[in-house]
């Protein structure tokens, strides 16, 4: 089973057991996250699409760790203006690892309350 997840503005293709790198999330290490942003789900047999979005779907994953990514250098420059400019940039990024898929929202389990006593 398969599903394709929208998180921070891109899409991804992700299994149960899958390690991924997203774009920061406010969460914590070892906090559990679900993403109910589910375009499309695959059950091996059936293939189902949203429109956009598949209602009650929901996809729940593990934070592994936070984290920044390699450094990029950005370098500006202006031809016989004598103005140049180098930066650097780190993207932050959560790193998870893909739990369980959900065809549909799970209920809340009912908890019976015992009878109150008349006495």
């Amino acid at each position: 089973m398969y599903a394709i997840i929208e998180t921070g503005g891109k899409q991804y293709k992700v299994q149960t057991g899958d390690v991924l790198f997203i774009e920061k999330l406010d969460a914590a290490d070892n906090d559990a996250v679900t993403f109910d942003k589910v375009l499309a789900l695959h059950n091996g047999k059936e293939l189902k699409i949203g429109a956009p979005l598949i209602k009650g779907a929901s996809v729940e994953a593990t934070v592994l760790k936070n984290g920044k990514g390699r450094k990029i250098r950005v370098f500006t420059y202006r031809a016989k203006k004598g103005s140049k400019r180098a930066m650097g940039h780190r993207q932050p990024y959560t790193k998870v690892q893909i739990g369980a898929i959900h065809a549909r929202a799970t209920r809340a389990k009912k908890t019976e309350e015992p009878a109150a006593e008349e006495a």
